[in-house]
């Protein structure tokens, strides 16, 4: 038996749609989610009536509004890995100086959960709640090395049929992840952003299952060849501490 309620299924559809792309107006929040214009516009200013969105009546967009700040506040607060990993990943925040995310899978994605912003004014530009696909930047390569075999073979099924992609390029993504299996850790270089470096490494629960990355990220002329075997290590440290906290406990001799 099927308990979805359709409108509550649109609608909540609708608000992550805001969420992920504030400023677009009813047409194009519409056509995002597959939706009629009337339709959408009556979700709208019921979201609005209750605070979850705001209209910009100079330029008739939407954003989020106070009380989707409400319960983002309170699920960060609730959610036991952003809970974990928050203090440990302010303090290497503030000891080099570099931002610093979490992210998790969900799904083909990944979404960023936590993020401590560097104070430079030149730095990669983000947000929590941002989503993009598991083969793109170090984060979301640790993600997919380290998924279910079944997760793997499915992306890697639908990359197979992307006009872009083709066997070459898939075999060498599937080579890519093997050696971040292998080596426990993923780097990018201008794969995000144009002249930006990502350091990623794996989280771990209790089970040992890894269910998230850490990642330090900046531009190449702070972040060089050179300083990321130090990153690397210092990174490497927050990740256990907080697998630590999560209940994990590391085998001799683990890489990650």
């Amino acid at each position: 038996m099927n308990y979805i309620v359709d409108s509550v299924d649109s609608a909540l559809k609708l608000l992550s749609y805001v969420a992920e792309h504030p400023g677009l107006g009813v047409t194009e929040l519409a056509n995002g989610i597959g939706i009629n214009k009337s339709r959408a516009y009556r979700m709208l200013c019921t979201l609005e009536l209750h605070r979850f969105v705001v209209l910009d009546a100079r330029s008739a967009t939407y954003s989020l509004g106070p009380q989707a700040f409400v319960l983002g506040v309170a699920a960060q607060q609730q959610n036991a890995l952003v809970r974990a990993a928050h203090r440990h990943m302010l303090a290497l925040n503030q000891a080099i100086n570099e931002t610093v995310v979490l992210r998790v899978r969900e799904g083909l994605e990944s979404v960023c959960v936590a993020r401590c912003e560097t104070t430079h004014q030149v730095r990669a530009v983000g947000a929590v709640g941002n989503r993009r696909p598991l083969n793109t930047g170090a984060s979301g390569k640790v993600l997919l090395a380290f998924a279910p075999d079944a997760v793997r073979a499915d992306f890697l099924a639908r990359m197979k049929k992307l006009p872009q992609a083709g066997e070459a390029i898939v075999l060498q993504l599937t080579e890519e992840l093997d050696a971040v299996a292998r080596k426990g850790y993923a780097v990018s270089v201008g794969e995000v952003t144009a002249g930006a470096v990502a350091i990623a490494v794996p989280v771990r629960d209790m089970t040992g299952n890894v269910i998230a990355s850490l990642s330090i990220s900046g531009p190449e002329m702070r972040i060089s060849r050179i300083e990321i075997p130090d990153y690397l290590e210092r990174l490497t440290a927050c990740s256990r501490t907080i697998s630590a906290e999560l209940g994990y406990s590391a085998p001799a001799g683990a890489i990650a």
